[in-house]
């Protein structure tokens, strides 16, 4: 396939799953350094990826297709900066390091407005890119403003750092009580077990009375 072909193709991909005024910065990010991609079944331990392979130099960036266009679009632009560091400075640059940080602040730009993005992932995006992390579900403030443009999850559906200490829940279809939250995680009771797990705090949950 040309590159021609190809571009069209992606467009075509990015058509169903980003904000349709980002469509065409996505697909020039393309043109300017073209690489393999692919939508992805839903994958619990990250939201899209980056891999390089030296022995044929190629790039290859997955997203997960359970995205909602603004999650979608800020992890297509994430791993299109691990690409760009990549070429820039091959294996000296750590994965989420200075360079990374500097090159994501600087493709993100483009869309860093209204006509994109909503008040109020944007204002959580500006605070995020001053010194964005490895994965937008580290920042807090960003995770909650993308999750509130989800769809076609249960309508029941709460973050347990929102649920009040000692609140019963259902998490992965088992059942915890909410003991008590350190830093990033929860503290929590298994009920049949009565053995204590520590859950992320941003976890979505179910209130044992709507389950």
């Amino acid at each position: 396939m040309n590159k021609k072909a190809a571009s069209e193709k992606l467009r075509l991909i990015l058509a169903r799953y980003v904000p349709e005024k980002a469509l065409p910065y996505c697909v020039q990010l393309w043109n300017d350094t073209p690489f393999h991609f692919k939508v992805s079944r839903a994958r619990g331990s990250k939201l899209g990826d980056y891999r390089y392979d030296h022995r044929v130099k190629s790039h290859t960036i997955t997203v997960n297709n359970n995205l909602n266009q603004y999650a979608f679009l800020l992890t297509y632009i994430h791993e299109i900066a691990h690409l760009h560091v990549q070429l820039k400075y091959g294996r000296k640059a750590l994965p989420h390091g200075k360079e990374w940080k500097s090159t994501f602040r600087q493709i993100m730009l483009p869309v860093l407005n209204e006509e994109i993005y909503p008040h109020e992932i944007l204002e959580a995006l500006k605070k995020h890119m001053k010194n964005p992390k490895a994965s937008s579900h580290s920042d807090h403030h960003l995770y909650k403003a993308l999750k509130h443009y989800d769809t076609g999850k249960l309508s029941d559906a709460v973050l347990l750092e929102d649920l009040k200490e000692g609140e019963s829940f259902v998490f992965k279809g088992v059942a915890y009580q909410k003991l008590m939250t350190r830093r990033t995680r929860v503290l929590c009771l298994h009920a049949g077990s009565r053995r204590k797990y520590l859950i992320p705090k941003m976890a979505e949950v179910t209130r044992m009375d709507q389950a």
